[in-house]
């Protein structure tokens, strides 16, 4: 069986990572399976995690009024989702729910928020990896809404 430390390094999120930093944040996670249909994290609930995806597909839903739960976003095997714990209140922004059975590392927020604190080269280097994750999704959270709400870019002065 494979330590947390040898998953941690297998997964794409901390390509590249020095050793000890991994071996240093590998007491604060955890294997998890969720099943089909159940869900991971809830709008508003507490954000006591992340994950890293193992295997599966997660749905990132937000709740639209008189419309329901939209697809924001799928992810799968090799993705993150979860940066709420790193922001006060530590709240969830969205749902997660998964699609079918999803294998997940989940990690502890408040024992990665101590380690970063203890040791900021490291902190800086995770800080690094989720600002890439956080700007790519709001990307794609913006294709999204704009294609289910049908809105198009006004032209930039000077085009027609």
């Amino acid at each position: 069986m494979k330590s947390m430390s040898q998953l941690l390094h297998e997964h794409p999120f901390f390509s590249q990572m020095e050793a000890e930093h991994l071996d240093f944040i590998a007491n604060c996670g955890e294997n998890h399976i969720y099943n089909a249909g159940e869900y991971i994290a809830r709008e508003n609930a507490p954000a006591d995690h992340f994950f890293l995806i193992r295997d599966g597909q997660v749905a990132v839903e937000c709740y639209v009024p008189n419309h329901g739960a939209l697809c924001l976003q799928t992810l799968h095997s090799g993705d993150i989702f979860g940066w709420s714990w790193l922001f006060p209140p530590y709240l969830w922004t969205f749902d997660a729910k998964a699609m079918d059975e999803v294998h997940a590392i989940r990690l502890d927020g408040k024992c990665l928020r101590e380690k970063c604190e203890s040791d900021p080269q490291m902190g800086y280097q995770l800080m690094k990896r989720f600002a890439r994750i956080i700007s790519d999704r709001v990307k794609a959270t913006r294709v999204q809404l704009m294609d289910v709400y049908g809105q198009q870019r006004p032209p930039l002065e000077g085009e027609k």
